[in-house]
């Protein structure tokens, strides 16, 4: 049932997103060129512009993490601050893989690394293995259906579900660093203006 709500909302916000962006109003906001954004589309521009923000949130909060409290769980039911990022990681593999027409290639980060830097690199490399799913996505491969959970699912469908599972666990990891005084990247202030001459 749980995941049935969340793909109806994915599916809800791909139409919501896709009718705005075909809205020659709304800015398109992506660091690609127009001729670009045209030929992927705009669900697939979204998609990159959402996965490249949640890529940086992600790395950044592995990052900020002192390796002491890497360990730490705020009750014994749920996982470590670690073993959060190593979920991450195996969950880009999981679901890019699908998304590329690959085989996952299973690597167990979360049961098999346990240390900052050994996690941190597992994070980045995964995200750059789901890089080229991202990056090779428009909208006309973005309709392939692949199977997910068993049931049909567009291209679209699993990257989007990629970025809610990233957000979905931002949040865990978010209130992890809030119980260690730790300010959550998304929180942290902008640096000032520099003075005008």
């Amino acid at each position: 049932m749980k995941f049935h709500a969340m793909a109806s909302a994915v599916v809800l916000f791909l139409v919501c997103t896709g009718a705005s962006a075909q809205d020659p109003k709304t800015p398109q906001g992506s660091a690609n060129s127009k001729a670009e954004q045209a030929s992927q589309g705009p669900f697939s521009t979204y998609d990159k512009i959402f996965y490249a923000r949640m890529k940086t949130i992600l790395v950044s909060s592995a990052e900020k993490m002192p390796e002491e409290n890497y360990n730490f769980k705020p009750t014994e039911a749920v996982r470590s601050y670690g073993q959060i990022v190593g979920h991450l990681a195996d969950a880009q593999y999981n679901f890019c893989s699908l998304a590329l027409g690959e085989t996952n290639p299973g690597l167990k980060i979360e049961q098999s690394k346990t240390t900052k830097a050994d996690l941190v690199a597992a994070l980045k490399d995964a995200l750059a293995y789901c890089d080229k799913a991202y990056d090779s996505m428009t909208d006309a491969s973005g309709i392939q259906t692949v199977k997910l959970f068993g049931m049909d699912m567009p291209k679209f469908g699993v990257l989007n579900i990629n970025n809610a599972h990233d957000m979905e666990h931002y949040g865990n990891l978010v209130t992890y660093m809030r119980l260690k005084n730790i300010v959550p990247p998304t929180s942290e202030q902008a640096p000032p203006a520099p003075p005008k001459k």
